[in-house]
């Protein structure tokens, strides 16, 4: 079992764990954390006044430095969740004071009032068997298929740069993930399957 799919804990645990494993350079233990946590912080960032262009921009620049700081968390400090929220208050409250407006209203009060972000352990045992499913038909692809499907979904490359850094056409690269993804949505159903 990886780190990214800890077994008999908590959903707060489990993104402790993600986190830990994003720290050791993991990049589907990110995307998990990335597809959980992108439209959350949007959402918080929005409430607390950003604009919708803002707070996507706050957002996905919060989760950069979650991959890259990722080494620095400590469990025992604080968890997953709290530690991603702080990284986006402080970023928008950087914003805010590069842009000389107050930012009394994020005071820590604020941040403690965040809802709980775990997800309810059914949705969470449904999204660690939709990953363990995904992971398990990934192998199945061609290595050109596995190839582009990384480089466009993980690694989130644009098309024209995968086709570049391939030496292939661009044509060649939306036929690869066109088919790479169907594929997948087959194999998956099929396990689906009763």
């Amino acid at each position: 079992m990886s780190p990214a799919e800890p077994a008999n804990s908590s959903p707060a645990e489990n993104f402790d764990a993600l986190l830990l494993a994003v720290a050791q350079g993991e990049r589907a233990a990110f995307a998990t954390l990335f597809t959980h946590f992108a439209p959350r912080l949007k959402t918080w960032l929005m409430r607390s006044g950003s604009s919708d262009t803002q707070a996507e921009e706050l957002a996905q620049e919060a989760l950069v430095k979650v991959w890259r700081k990722a080494a620095q968390f400590d469990p025992a400090q604080a968890g997953a969740s709290t530690w991603i929220f702080t990284i986006a208050r402080n970023l928008r409250v950087d914003l805010l004071r590069r842009q000389g407006l107050p930012t009394q209203e994020l005071d820590e009060a604020a941040l403690a009032e965040l809802p709980d972000l775990a997800p309810p352990p059914d949705e969470a045992l449904h999204a660690q068997r939709r990953e363990r499913r995904v992971r398990a038909a990934m192998v199945q692809l061609t290595a050109e298929q596995a190839q582009v499907i990384q480089l466009s979904y993980f690694d989130d490359q644009p098309h024209a740069r995968i086709a570049e850094m391939l030496g292939i056409p661009l044509g060649t690269v939306k036929s690869r993930i066109r088919l790479a993804l169907n594929h997948l949505r087959r194999l998956i159903d099929g396990a689906e399957a009763p």
